[in-house]
């Protein structure tokens, strides 16, 4: 039983650690930016486009990258509902609790979270700039690089 938890753990490792220290870098941007959302986006209402157009957001540079980042790795999965329905997540207190207690073996929570904010914002930029305000996406980085660090070397930041 043992060796298998050990297996595991490794395997979760693996598949992790690469996309985690890839996220890491944006962790003093989050712990700056949490609980504020009003930099993070702008109107766009230049040129007098307010006169004939609809104004549309322009996101923080860094907030872009971050959501690339998340992108371009393997923490993104569209299935992320059944996590929500699967653990009886229905509002932010309750991402937050899960979060905190998410171990080594339920990263799939933490990428499912991660994945509703990174996939919703597409459709609704607001909710990028939601969990970086409420500190979703800062608990979550936070999380995954302390869970993978419990169980193998510290990330160098």
């Amino acid at each position: 039983m043992e060796k298998e938890d050990v297996a595991y753990r490794q395997k979760v490792i693996g598949q992790y650690k690469p996309d985690v220290e890839r996220l890491i870098r944006y962790l003093p941007w989050l712990e700056e930016k949490a609980g504020s959302a009003g930099d993070l986006s702008t109107n766009y209402e230049g040129s007098g486009i307010k006169g004939h157009s609809i104004t549309f957001p322009v996101y923080d540079g860094t907030l872009m990258s971050f959501v690339k980042e998340v992108q371009n790795t393997g923490l993104v999965d569209r299935n992320y509902p059944y996590i929500y329905s699967r653990y009886g997540i229905r509002s932010v207190r309750d991402e937050l609790t899960a979060i905190s207690h998410a171990d080594i073996k339920a990263m799939d929570v933490l990428k499912g979270i991660l994945s509703k904010y990174i996939l919703g914002g597409m459709t609704k930029g607001r909710m990028w700039t939601e969990a970086v305000s409420n500190g979703v996406f800062l608990h979550i980085v936070r999380k995954m690089k302390e869970n993978i660090e419990f169980w193998d070397r510290p990330i160098i930041q």
